[in-house]
């Protein structure tokens, strides 16, 4: 496991006295489109470099895109016209899906070197590439025929399908650098899904909240887990961190559904969720404190950040935003290392020690996973 860099234990010991100290925690990086107000950002790597989607032209089509040293690339397709970036490792590689010649179907793919790898399928028409770990291994979905869709695990040019839970249709999210796999599996005899972790011999269920669903997101390297699932008589869903056997909900900002995207070696959680009604803020999550994002930017940025996909290990943040325009454009979030120095009011730093004794029990698990929904 990484050790865990200064800037991410000021962020941890930090968050719980943002609000009382009034310090904005992030920058906001406008990283811009290819074309038109639409861009999106799904993933990023220790160095900062984020991929995602964005317009080639004001309408029509998205194509995958790797934001870098302050420029866009278009990463183009298999043949098709659209594409999608979801991961980056420290590498450089990317992965996602594109469509092939003829728009006929998506396919995952591996991206390095200028060179987009069509990585085929488990049989049926269509894959999907998730996350791309440090060891090169890649996880994601893929049909097996025409009506059934299973977990995949790519490594050495083999695609691995990785079952199901006992149902019909599997689909992985996310992956550790130990090769950890996550994601959600119909269950025996149901269309219900479950979130399961994938340790390399079996598919094992994590449960849920105690409604019927569950999905996980991401996973780390110490191997906690996030995503989402519905609490006892509900199908809302709500945010959930997975650590030594036990699901805990971690709640809204205070509307009816969450939803957790990933988590950093540190434990440090970021997503979704609804205020009021449909209005949904990026939130953080840190040693049991769920924070609005929006609360740790400067209000005078112009920007609403809406949904917060990524998080690595310094802390710095890929996520998706409204500006004040009503343009939607994919953001990098970088901790201010200024802020690090700033001397709190009292209040805040009884809380900063707070948080400094929790690192104590910091040591401990990270996973990324996506949800079974048909929306790959």
């Amino acid at each position: 496991m990484k050790s865990l860099r200064p800037i991410t234990l000021f962020l941890i010991a930090m968050t719980a006295a943002t609000a009382a100290a009034a310090t904005p925690v992030y920058s906001v990086v406008d990283l811009g489109t290819l074309s038109g107000n639409y861009s999106l950002a799904r993933g990023l790597n220790e160095s900062g470099t984020v991929v995602g989607q964005s317009l080639p032209q004001f309408s029509g089509p998205s194509h995958a895109v790797v934001f870098s040293n302050g420029g866009l690339q278009d990463l183009g397709t298999l043949g098709g016209t659209t594409s999608f970036a979801d991961s980056i490792n420290d590498a450089g590689t990317i992965t996602g899906s594109a469509k092939i010649t003829g728009d006929t179907a998506d396919h995952a793919y591996a991206y390095s070197g200028g060179l987009m790898t069509d990585l085929g399928t488990l049989g049926g028409p269509n894959s999907y590439g998730r996350v791309i770990n440090n060891q090169g291994q890649i996880v994601g979905a893929s049909d097996t025929n025409a009506t059934t869709r299973h977990a995949f695990l790519y490594s050495n040019g083999i695609m691995q399908d990785l079952g199901t839970l006992g149902g019909v249709n599997s689909q992985g999210n996310s992956m550790n650098d130990a090769g950890q796999v996550v994601g959600n599996s119909e269950v025996t005899g149901s269309t219900n899904y479950h979130a399961f972790v994938y340790d390399g011999v079996s598919m094992v269920d994590i449960g849920t909240l105690g409604g019927t669903n569950s999905s996980a997101a991401d996973i780390n390297n110490a191997g906690q887990i996030v995503g989402y699932a519905y609490p006892v008589g509900s199908n809302l869903r709500h945010a959930f961190l997975y650590s030594n056997g036990i699901m805990q909900d971690i709640g809204t900002l205070g509307g009816t559904t969450s939803e957790a995207y990933a988590i950093n070696d540190a434990g440090v959680v970021v997503g979704s969720s609804n205020i009021s009604g449909s209005i949904y803020h990026a939130f953080l999550y840190s040693s049991g404190n769920l924070l609005d994002l929006n609360d740790l930017i400067d209000p005078a940025s112009g920007w609403l950040i809406r949904i917060a996909y990524d998080i690595n290990e310094s802390g710095s943040i890929a996520a998706y935003g409204r500006q004040s325009n009503g343009d939607y454009h994919a953001l990098l979030l970088n901790v201010i290392p200024s802020s690090s120095t700033s001397i709190p009011e009292p209040a805040p730093l009884m809380l900063i020690g707070t948080g400094l004794l929790g690192l104590l029990h910091l040591r401990r698990f990270k996973y990324n996973g996506m949800r079974y929904d048909g929306n790959c």
